[in-house]
């Protein structure tokens, strides 16, 4: 489940950095199976007529549920959607589930018996690492339950990707898995959101399946749940 913010948006900054750590040695480097660079690519958009259609640029891979052989189905989609936000940021591996649950231990922002649970993690977390790890400043924006907020967060998701066009994390409280955004599409019928979804778990998948089995997809805004709130953190990172 996310937190509940005080205010719309915040700037992360609310720990010490951990800088000079060489992020290659808190990472996972074994993983089953090569994973899915860009499953978004070739999905047509949402709408014929759209008015606006912001996507993601740059390369993200797919990491989802027991991509690196631990399952860690029911506690970790936002540790694999940070997987994602790393990959995008840089070529080499991005730290582990348990790699991500030290960190925080040691900025203070974790128990020190959080190592090796199953605690989730959520939006206010995920800047917290990108912060530490690869000195990127991330904006939480607290979207309010109902329609016309969400129909709100979509603007401020064209903007983000016309800005920064990196991947955002979106998290809630009765909407509490986590979902990685890829793109934002307006028309006069509303706004679509382009998901990836970290729950996926099987064997290694290929873009077809995932996109015709929904795992990838675009999601009507009036389709999320409307009685819950939304956090998004947005890397501000240079486009």
């Amino acid at each position: 489940m996310d937190r509940k913010i005080g205010t719309e948006s915040e700037e992360s900054d609310r720990r010490g950095r951990v800088h000079g750590r060489d992020v290659s040695t808190i990472t996972n480097t074994t993983l089953p199976h090569a994973l899915l660079k860009n499953p978004h690519e070739g999905l047509r958009p949402p709408l014929a007529d759209y008015a606006s259609c912001s996507l993601v640029s740059g390369d993200c891979l797919y990491y989802h549920y027991g991509c690196d052989g631990e399952d860690d189905r029911g506690w970790g989609c936002g540790y694999r959607t940070v997987q994602t936000m790393c990959s995008w940021l840089r070529s080499g591996p991005p730290p582990s589930l348990r790699a991500v649950q030290q960190l925080l231990v040691t900025i203070g922002d974790k128990p020190a018996s959080f190592p090796g649970s199953r605690g989730w993690i959520g939006t206010c977390e995920a800047a917290m690492v990108l912060d530490q790890l690869y000195d990127v400043a991330c904006r939480i924006v607290h979207v309010r339950s109902g329609g016309a907020e969400l129909e709100g967060a979509a603007r401020e998701l064209h903007q983000h990707f016309l800005t920064h066009a990196s991947p955002v994390m979106m998290g809630g409280d009765r909407d509490n898995s986590s979902k990685c955004v890829l793109g934002v599409c307006t028309g006069e019928q509303g706004s679509y959101l382009l998901i990836m979804d970290p729950h996926y778990y099987g064997p290694a998948p290929d873009k077809e399946s995932l996109q015709r089995q929904g795992w990838v997809s675009w999601k009507r805004v009036q389709s999320l749940d409307q009685c819950s709130f939304y956090n998004l953190c947005l890397p501000q990172t240079k486009k």
